[in-house]
């Protein structure tokens, strides 16, 4: 035990210190806060007011058109032909034209622009129009505004989802939220898994190619070097992702007290736009409503998932998937004399992998089917699938069960590729095949 201690330390000091390590571990924190900040920040930001020459020879929506902050729109008593003439040398950033024969089905509006507009002042423009066009016609039409609209508003239900245990609580869910946290937790479980893995085996190829091994096993075992180089990357995984998780934390804390001073995610909130309109055309001025923002409402909801049970099976099943993985990497490695040789060999290992990540798409949307169910109990496929399934909820004895044979599954991998590394670290300057491996499984130590 002491031999494959002084092998973990050594590989774990030796990649620790390494420049690539250290320059990762800064980067990667400031990317992960800077997804979650940028976004917020650019919201907080204003948008340069953009003025909009309006020539409507409707006559139906002059001085109607309501104004926003980043919008101001002005009606010039002129022909369209004279705006276009006079439109470079005005301060106007973009012409809306709208026909005269609107109401008989011209539906094409205009927008003329020196500079691209942004997608929001389109959609705005656009969607407001069509709103006001659907008051304008059913008011010319004598239908009742007011009822239709009411029937609008009233029909419409937000569906809240919420689970109810046996003992008669329930416990308000976010569908959505949950299809994030896993299908996030499962990509990193895939990524971990293929990045660290990989290094494991380039790892023992160096030592294998370099000649350095053939001194070290004067004095360890084959086992105890495969074992001491897996735990040891491992333990480097483990260390670079808590890393990330505390320094992403810190990151986001210093922006909400600087940067993101002004917002408080609590007291958000947004307006929802209503258009009122009367058999004369007289549109009344917009109704503020308050309406909780998005971001505090997926934050409410994140609050009631059990992060903490979320994150010790993520450090579970990353561990476990990766030492599972990583012994079948160290087997390949010992077994060939380049990387080029490695894709045979890699391709049969790395499907249940591959495959787990493709049918996440499926358990997501059925997390209790069979197929979820089965996939998330076997080995090869579990750190992936398992994950995908956590946050909708999983009974204690399926968590339990898929924990148990991943450890029995590592256990028999590892035992697999001792055999085969004891043997392969030795061979040099042989085309390996699959039946060459298989012969090496029956061979006595």
């Amino acid at each position: 035990m002491n031999i494959i201690n002084l092998i973990i330390k050594r590989e774990y000091l030796t990649r620790v210190r390494k420049k690539s390590f250290i320059i990762m571990t800064i980067i990667g924190p400031i990317l992960m806060a800077g997804i979650m900040i940028v976004p917020i920040w650019l919201s907080m930001q204003k948008t340069e007011k953009q003025e909009i020459q309006v020539i409507d020879e409707s006559y139906l929506f002059k001085d109607l058109i309501p104004q926003k902050d980043f919008i101001d729109f002005d009606y010039p008593d002129i022909s369209f032909v004279k705006a276009q003439e006079t439109f470079y040398n005005s301060g106007y950033d973009a012409i809306l034209f709208i026909p005269d024969n609107i109401l008989e089905g011209g539906k094409t509006i205009k927008l003329f622009y020196k500079n691209q507009l942004s997608v929001s002042i389109e959609e705005y423009i656009g969607s407001t129009i069509s709103k006001m066009m659907y008051n304008v016609l059913l008011a010319k039409n004598k239908v009742d505004v007011n009822t239709i609209r009411d029937a609008e508003v009233n029909s419409r239900f937000n569906v809240i989802t919420e689970k109810l245990e046996e003992t008669g609580k329930s416990k308000k869910t976010n569908t959505g939220l949950f299809m994030a946290i896993g299908i996030g937790g499962g990509v990193l479980i895939y990524m971990f898994i293929f990045l660290f893995g990989v290094q494991v085996m380039r790892g023992v190829m160096e030592e294998k190619t370099s000649r350095i091994v053939e001194v070290m096993l004067s004095s360890v075992k084959p086992f105890h070097l495969m074992m001491g180089k897996i735990i040891g990357i491992a333990l480097v995984g483990l260390t670079q992702f808590l890393l990330w998780v505390f320094l992403t934390i810190a990151l986001y804390s210093v922006a909400s007290v600087t940067v993101l001073k002004n917002i408080d995610i609590n007291q958000v909130q947004q307006k929802a736009e209503v258009l009122k309109v009367g058999a004369d055309l007289n549109y009344m001025q917009m109704k503020n409503i308050e309406k909780p923002n998005v971001i505090t409402a997926v934050w409410n909801d994140f609050k009631s998932i059990d992060i903490f049970t979320i994150f010790v099976c993520f450090l579970f099943y990353f561990l476990a998937g990766y030492l599972l993985y990583a012994a079948m990497f160290a087997a390949i490695g010992s077994a060939v004399d380049n990387e080029t040789d490695t894709q045979q060999f890699m391709l049969p290992i790395t499907i249940p992998l591959i495959f787990s990540f493709v049918i996440a798409q499926n358990v997501i949307q059925d997390p209790t089917s069979s197929m979820a169910f089965w996939f998330s109990i076997i080995p090869f496929t579990s750190p992936v699938i398992m994950m995908v399934r956590l946050p909708f909820g999983v009974p204690a004895w399926e968590l339990a069960l898929s924990m148990l044979l991943l450890i029995i599954g590592f256990i028999f991998t590892t035992w697999i590729a001792a055999k085969v590394y004891r043997t392969g670290i030795l061979m040099y300057g042989k085309k390996i095949s699959w039946k060459e491996i298989g012969k090496w499984l029956f061979y006595k130590a």
